[in-house]
């Protein structure tokens, strides 16, 4: 029943779907509805069904829930852990208890407390691509990779990136060890990665790159119409991308995205997700529901002409600025 291509995901040997699956709405992080409430029967029938359809490729994180996620992930994989490429991220220091700290922590004694943890959360052995969620600025990130690397041969983690990290990060860390990804926001709506070279530090160094919130946190399938159309608990009223003035100036751009998907008789989801595949990267947008998931996966199919790509290129261009993606502590994590 597969209907989706393959593609290599950096030169280290990783082959996944053109298009993975964001399980992080699937639970709430600390008592946030990520995306609307979840309901655990459809968010493992959503993961049954992209594995149906070719979507092997999930991405979780032990700061989902926290830890939440990757049981849940580990409840749907269950009988079939060999037929899914599971990506999990560590570093946002999980205590004893089970509760976030909300600090960075990429020590090499942590590093291995989170993947052992991670690994009996996820019931399996092995860890296909493992991340560093965000760069702990109180470690040097050869300090965290080192370890990192002893993982993958040690057999308990099949490949390692990072997620969140600028050019000069990525180059410290791949002189350690290969990375075979780097992970970062990225959309219509947040092209920072070309702007800063990220992306050709990448393509320098054959490194794959993963894009999440390709649709812009549910921005571009034109489904919230208002900053009340969130529940109070819904963790996108803090960000500033969703609040005010850059609120009606982002939707008047999704409707201009929405034309050319009217007249190619597709979704704006599915062009968004679309056209990052063109551009030779790797969507993971993220869904609890099913009907969602095979849209995403519909996507990889479609094509677009350098025309098309030009034209919507033009319609959110590079450096415009649609607001901050995070609020300020949020940002403050970011390595740049």
């Amino acid at each position: 029943m597969e209907s989706i291509k393959k593609v290599k995901l950096g030169n280290q040997g990783l082959i996944v779907p053109a298009v993975g699956l964001g399980c992080m709405g699937m639970t709430q992080i600390a008592g946030h509805d990520i995306y609307g409430k979840a309901d655990e029967a459809e968010s493992i029938a959503t993961i049954h069904r992209s594995l149906e359809l070719g979507g092997s490729f999930l991405d979780t994180a032990d700061l989902y829930g926290p830890l939440l996620n990757e049981r849940l992930v580990a409840k749907a994989i269950k009988g079939n852990r060999n037929k899914y490429i599971i990506a999990t991220k560590f570093g946002y220091e999980i205590d004893d208890n089970e509760q976030l700290t909300w600090h960075i922590n990429g020590q090499k004694d942590y590093v291995r407390k989170a993947v052992e943890r991670s690994l009996k959360n996820l019931g399996t052995d092995y860890i296909d691509l493992y991340y560093l969620h965000r760069l702990d600025p109180n470690t040097p990130v050869e300090e965290t990779v080192e370890t990192m690397a002893a993982l993958v041969k040690e057999g308990k983690v099949g490949y390692i990136g990072l997620s969140e990290v600028s050019s000069k990060t990525i180059k410290r860390a791949h002189a350690i060890h290969p990375l075979t990804a780097v992970q970062t926001e990225y959309s219509f709506f947040e092209r920072g990665p070309e702007v800063d070279g990220i992306i050709d530090t990448l393509k320098e160094l054959n490194i794959g790159f993963v894009a999440y919130s390709p649709l812009g946190r549910g921005f571009i399938n034109g489904e919230i119409k208002t900053p009340d159309d969130f529940a109070d608990n819904d963790f996108r009223k803090t960000i500033p991308r969703f609040q005010g003035e850059a609120f009606y100036k982002n939707i008047e751009l999704v409707n201009e995205i929405k034309k050319l998907a009217n007249e190619k008789n597709v979704t704006a989801s599915q062009l968004a997700i679309a056209w990052i595949v063109e551009k030779g990267f790797l969507p993971i947008p993220g869904t609890k529901r099913v009907k969602y998931v095979e849209e995403n996966i519909a996507a990889t199919g479609i094509t677009l002409t350098a025309a098309e790509i030009d034209r919507l290129e033009k319609i959110v261009p590079l450096g415009v600025s649609t607001g901050a993606r995070y609020d300020d502590a949020n940002m403050q994590m970011i390595d740049q």
